[in-house]
């Protein structure tokens, strides 16, 4: 069956962006915001296959997100910029303890994760105004 773009799902969409980018054969991605529009369930099971394709492919990936939990769970290291103007203000490395590398989804459900998400956090000094 064959759908014109704006039948597809938010998750189809993204898989077909992802595909018409690695047809191009980069050596580096950049997804700014690549998850954004999808509904939280879509979300988490489009970022286990994005890095799943991305690790295969063996791309060198920028992530540019302001979701903590999902720079977290996808990437390797997280960088954190100053507000304007945007400096380096400090990275981190995620690393989990038996050395292997989950899935965003199982990343999620590890201690460390937890660890990481509470230092950004803390570091973010994030403020709900009402």
């Amino acid at each position: 069956m064959t759908h014109t773009p704006r039948q597809l799902s938010g998750g189809m969409r993204q898989r077909a962006a992802l595909a018409r980018t690695l047809v191009t054969e980069p050596d580096v991605i950049l997804l700014d915001e690549p998850f954004s529009a999808l509904d939280s369930q879509t979300r988490l099971a489009i970022s286990d296959e994005v890095v799943d394709i991305l690790r295969r492919e063996g791309k060198t990936v920028v992530l540019v997100t302001h979701d903590i939990g999902e720079a977290i769970a996808m990437t390797d290291r997280v960088i954190v910029l100053s507000r304007r103007p945007g400096r380096l203000k400090s990275q981190y490395r995620i690393h989990y303890g038996d050395g292997a590398r989950p899935t965003p989804f199982q990343a999620r459900s590890r201690p460390e994760f937890n660890t990481y998400f509470k230092q950004l956090w803390d570091e973010l000094d994030v403020h709900v105004e009402g």
